[in-house]
C-alpha cells in the first residue's frame, strides 16, 4: 500500500520508518541535529513549497530519505490506518 505525502509524492507504507510532527524539531536537540545533518547530506526532499508540518523518515532503495510534508502527522496517521484497514478488510474477504 502507498501513502500520499502531499504534492505528487507517494511512498510505499513498507518503506516508512517514522512520521514526526515538525514541532518535535523545536522540542528535541537530537531531532534538530538529525534534520540538519540530513539536509547537509542531501537526504531531505520537500514535498511542496508549503510550510512543512511533518517530516517522514523512509528508506528507499536502501537509502535514507527525509520528506518534509505540508500534511499534519495526525492526518498521515489517519491515512495510514485507513490503508491498513482496507488491507485487513480485503484479507478477511479473501478468506471468506
Amino acid at each position: 500500500m502507498i501513502l500520499h505525502l502531499g504534492g505528487d509524492v507517494v511512498v510505499s507504507m513498507k518503506n516508512i520508518i517514522a512520521i514526526f510532527d515538525i514541532e518535535t524539531i523545536n522540542a528535541s536537540r537530537i531531532n534538530r541535529e538529525f534534520l540538519h545533518i540530513a539536509e547537509e547530506e542531501g537526504f531531505v526532499r520537500r514535498v511542496s513549497d508549503d510550510e512543512p508540518k511533518t517530516f517522514i523518515l523512509a528508506e528507499i532503495d536502501k537509502k535514507s530519505v527525509v520528506f518534509l510534508s505540508p500534511i499534519s502527522s495526525s492526518t498521515l496517521l489517519k491515512r495510514s490506518s485507513f490503508i491498513d484497514g482496507i488491507a485487513l478488510d480485503s484479507k478477511e474477504t479473501e478468506g471468506a
